[in-house]
């Protein structure tokens, strides 16, 4: 009888990032479970990383490539930097990583990339990428196995999509800073209620605009008991904070 073989270099290792803009904001989170269907392979595998003052990105997929991926595209701004003394915009990186996706479509990352961050005009940005490069600007977005679960919350909540409007009223077109935090809180404490694959930790990092007031921010900052940790070393341009909780572990 003949035997067919085939070979598959990829795995899907589970987790659940998104990204939520704001007028002058952006949120970009994700789980830190790293499993392979019902075995979990590690509790704390990050998967948002800093890019520069303005920019973070949010990998999810096959573990390997994203993590490979998130190395290549450091090196690329690093190279920007050295060249033009300043960091890459937010709508050239997304240009760019679009670039470095088509580039391997025939044997492609298997990674799903959320972009966030804050435009040269002040405006918090999210560009979502697909594995080979498709990618669009959008005001929320979520990726990975607790997508099906998380998006339509999103959709709801952000877009107001299945929402009327009280008489009179309409809806914002952003939503404040501390609403847009409980939203993601509540996204992936339910996530992790139905989906074997998140869970463990969250880390929410959040990027603000040049000159923004901080005292809301620092309102919730004062009435988290989770670790808030700044990531930026001046305070005369764009901020960068990142809040880590707890998740179920079961």
């Amino acid at each position: 009888m003949a035997q067919t073989r085939s070979f598959n270099p990829y795995t899907e290792n589970g987790g659940t990032i998104l990204a939520i803009s704001g007028q002058d904001f952006s949120v970009i989170a994700g789980d830190t479970r790293q499993s392979e269907g019902y075995s979990i392979q590690t509790r704390y595998a990050p998967k948002v990383f800093r890019l520069t003052d303005r920019a973070v990105l949010a990998v999810n997929g096959f573990a390997a490539d994203g993590n490979m991926f998130v190395k290549k595209v450091k090196q690329r701004l690093e190279w920007y930097k050295h060249a033009h003394s300043k960091d890459m915009p937010l709508k050239a990186i997304a240009r760019l990583i679009q670039t470095m996706l088509y580039a391997k479509r025939f044997f492609p990352y298997y990674v799903y990339n959320i972009l966030g961050g804050i435009e040269e005009d002040g405006t918090g940005a999210v560009y979502s990428f697909d594995p080979v490069g498709s990618y669009e600007r959008e005001a929320c977005r979520a990726a990975g196995a607790a997508q099906s679960l998380v998006q339509p919350f999103l959709d709801n909540q952000i877009y107001f999509k299945n929402q009327v409007a009280a008489p009179g009223t309409t809806h914002p077109a952003h939503l404040p800073l501390p609403d847009v935090l409980s939203i993601v809180i509540d996204s992936f404490t339910s996530a992790t209620e139905r989906h074997i694959e998140v869970g463990d930790g969250l880390e929410v990092y959040i990027v603000l605009a040049k000159g923004r007031d901080l005292q809301d921010f620092e309102a919730i900052r004062a009435r988290n008991v989770h670790l808030t940790q700044e990531l930026t070393v001046t305070e005369d341009g764009e901020r960068i904070f990142v809040m880590r909780l707890d998740l179920k572990k079961d």
